[in-house]
């Protein structure tokens, strides 16, 4: 279980804030993030070719190997919705999700766009016990197991590519009222014998004792009135992403646009308090620019909590001023 008390929290985990994780584990520094889901809006780009280093890589693949390699050098994860940020009377910051509180020195927030929920009976209740918003954070809990996503577009194509192979059984909700005949990963999907798709209809509740165990699902139209209850034993949801800036507006200023408003360097107008990536107000929204942000951000994090802990700051990079001056002579 993570515990209660980090040197920073970084909320989001898709380019910046995975970025910001690995530079601040790297320097053994107690880091927690916390996100609904890993990867964010790049899950939904099929092939990204202007990252450098990669000709040609999908969203999943980046993003899944970003937060390996900040896991790698012992960065925390939490799968959950941040409801509240707060700076406390002590200069630290408590961050609380549905049923837990988390404290740090310093923040950092880098959620970008938040995965949008379903909104149906049984939700809220079964979030983190069968109800999911991120394949590759919680798929391979349920290998050979029957499960569900639900969603529309590419992301739950994609997402559904990566649970077929995983799962016993999949149902694939379609909430659109067509697919594509010619999609790539429709095509993908169609030849494995453990998917079934359900396109054209919607999830009504979602229901289970101490985690899920039915999702009930309805056709959208008049000519398939059908519902039907799908034995399960996750839910994984897929219908794309929402801003989400009201639980810090008391935190850090924002634009007009909700943007958090930062400089140059992460630092936000709250002290201890930083951000990068699309939540922010630059304007060029790109994943290496998001990444770029993150690392400058977990710079500034780190020399705040070095100087609030009374140890030597650093200058620049991760050489703090002596190790400099002893390099120079």
């Amino acid at each position: 279980m993570p515990q209660d008390k980090y040197d920073c929290i970084i909320i989001g985990a898709a380019s910046a804030g995975l970025t910001a994780a690995l530079y601040l584990a790297r320097q053994s520094a107690e880091t927690l993030v916390i996100s609904k889901d890993i990867g964010g809006q790049a899950l939904l780009t099929d092939d990204i070719e202007n990252y450098p280093g990669f000709t040609q890589i999908s969203g999943f693949e980046l993003m899944n190997k970003f937060q390996q390699q900040a896991a790698a050098y012992g960065a925390k994860f939490v799968y959950d919705e941040v409801t509240e940020a707060r700076k406390l009377e002590d200069g630290s910051f408590s961050v609380k999700v549905r049923d837990q509180e988390y404290r740090s020195t310093a923040l950092i927030l880098a959620f970008g766009k938040t995965p949008r929920n379903l909104d149906v009976p049984g939700e809220e209740m079964f979030r983190g016990r069968g109800v999911s918003y991120c394949a590759v954070c919680d798929g391979p809990l349920y290998k050979k197991m029957p499960i569900a996503v639900v969603g529309i577009g590419d992301h739950v194509m994609q997402a559904a590519v990566y649970l077929s192979g995983l799962a016993s059984k999949l149902y694939v909700v379609y909430k659109g009222s067509r697919i594509n005949p010619d999609d790539e990963l429709y095509q993908q999907l169609m030849e494995k014998e453990n998917v079934e798709f359900l396109v054209n209809y919607s999830v009504e509740k979602i229901e289970g004792e101490m985690t899920v165990k039915t999702v009930s699902v309805k056709g959208n139209s008049k000519d398939n009135p059908e519902s039907r209850d799908l034995e399960v034993e996750g839910l994984f949801i897929e219908m794309g992403y929402v801003a989400r800036t009201d639980f810090v507006k008391d935190l850090v200023e924002l634009t007009k646009n909700n943007e958090i408003i930062t400089d140059k360097l992460g630092h936000t107008s709250q002290e201890g308090v930083f951000a990068a990536g699309d939540v922010t107000d630059i304007p060029y929204k790109q994943a290496v620019i998001s990444a770029g942000q993150g690392s400058a951000a977990a710079l500034s994090a780190y020399n705040y909590i070095q100087k609030k802990l009374g140890k030597t700051a650093v200058k620049s990079d991760w050489k703090s001023v002596k190790v400099e001056q002893k390099t120079t002579q």
